[in-house]
């Protein structure tokens, strides 16, 4: 594969996107020193990332972030410590970005992660978990990326089909990455990931790696002209965004293929409409216009499957699909109503790997080419 450098364009971007970054960071430290100087109260304003400052913006068919703030203050002994950790990840990325360096979410908690002065033992962070939540507090502060914060998360999800693309300068043909595919990164933004070619009519996205695999040793990108991509389970932000610049800069059409169980309906929520956690982001994450393939409860039955494939619904699940049917965007939805009743019904889940009771092709060879032929998804 030919190799090329990032285009002076490209570094200029990126340049110009440090320095817009770089200055919201100076200016939440020059209001914190301004509030110390003049002797007021010490505090970060950080926007509400909780369901009640979650709108469900239906003419968008979006989740927006409502205006609603929460005051971190430091001389607030509940306050102290996340007032401490939201600076301390401040300069901590104002360090990277001098440095033109990146660093991953484990990598900035142990960057962080020492013993604070004057106490018996006690961390700045206790798990990654907090420290992460600290980056996404930044990232709604100052309304900014994690990309533009130069913090990057694990790789998780391969992509194969009918797509060249330059990553980084590098010109990678997704038609030739054999059994494993191209890792997708957790960057991918058009400054990183460049669309170079494109010949597919679709893209379909699949739950879970050992699906995709199916689909890539049976060469169904192939046979039917499209993208496969997976996300592991729960995709995570670059591929959700890579989904989304599919859908909105090239216009293809995003069909998922996940489990029959809350789960999976929750899978597929977060792709379309957006999460609660994240709905600072569903800008550039949420893709209306994604549709629902299957597995779907009807499934059972159509597919003429053996009680070998139910997996049966606990409490847990139950609750989780009365509050997904209850979700603004699936209560008004008469077929997802039906979707999730038929489900409860039944009274089990299914997953997609269930298919292969019928045949170990039977998911590539009949099921999806022919939900696709009759347009048999959920909007």
């Amino acid at each position: 594969m030919a190799k090329k450098k990032t285009s002076p364009a490209n570094s200029k971007r990126m340049r110009e996107r440090d320095k817009v970054t770089l200055g919201k960071i100076v200016n939440l430290a020059d209001d914190v020193s301004t509030d110390a100087f003049k002797g007021r109260d010490i505090t970060v304003a950080i926007p509400a990332r909780t369901r009640s400052n979650t709108i469900w913006n239906k003419k968008r068919r979006i989740l927006q972030m409502g205006d609603a703030k929460a005051s971190r203050e430091l001389f607030n002994l509940n306050q102290a410590k996340q007032f401490m950790q939201t600076l301390l990840h401040g300069n901590s990325i104002k360090e990277l970005i001098a440095a033109e360096k990146t660093l991953s979410l484990r990598g900035m908690f142990y960057k962080g992660l020492h013993t604070i002065q004057g106490t018996k033992g006690e961390k700045t962070f206790q798990a990654q978990d907090e420290s992460d939540g600290i980056l996404e507090d930044l990232e709604v502060a100052l309304g900014t990326l994690r990309e533009d914060l130069h913090i990057f998360a694990e790789n998780r999800g391969a992509m194969v089909g009918n797509i060249t693309i330059i990553d980084k300068g590098d010109e990678i043909d997704c038609r030739r990455m054999g059994s494993g595919g191209y890792a997708i990164p957790s960057i991918t933004e058009a400054d990183i990931i460049q669309f170079k070619k494109i010949d597919a009519d679709f893209v379909l996205h699949v739950e879970k790696g050992t699906v995709w695999n199916r689909f890539n040793e049976d060469r169904f990108w192939e046979t039917h002209n499209c993208i496969l991509t997976h996300g592991g389970g729960q995709p995570p932000r670059g591929v959700r965004r890579l989904l989304q610049r599919f859908s909105s800069e090239m216009k293809l059409p995003i069909i998922c293929l996940l489990d029959c169980d809350p789960w999976g309906h929750y899978i597929y929520s977060v792709i379309k409409q957006g999460s609660i956690s994240l709905a600072f982001e569903s800008e550039r994450l949420a893709i209306p216009t994604a549709t629902f393939l299957g597995i779907r409860a009807k499934d059972y039955v159509q597919c003429k499957l053996t009680d070998d494939v139910q997996v049966e619904l606990n409490e847990n699940d139950k609750k989780r699909a009365g509050e997904i049917a209850n979700y603004p965007w699936f209560k008004e939805n008469k077929a997802w109503q039906k979707e999730i009743q038929q489900m409860l019904a039944n009274g089990f889940k299914m997953e997609v790997e269930s298919l292969i009771t019928k045949d170990i092709s039977y998911v590539t060879e009949e099921y999806v080419p022919q939900r696709l032929k009759d347009k048999d998804w959920l909007d």
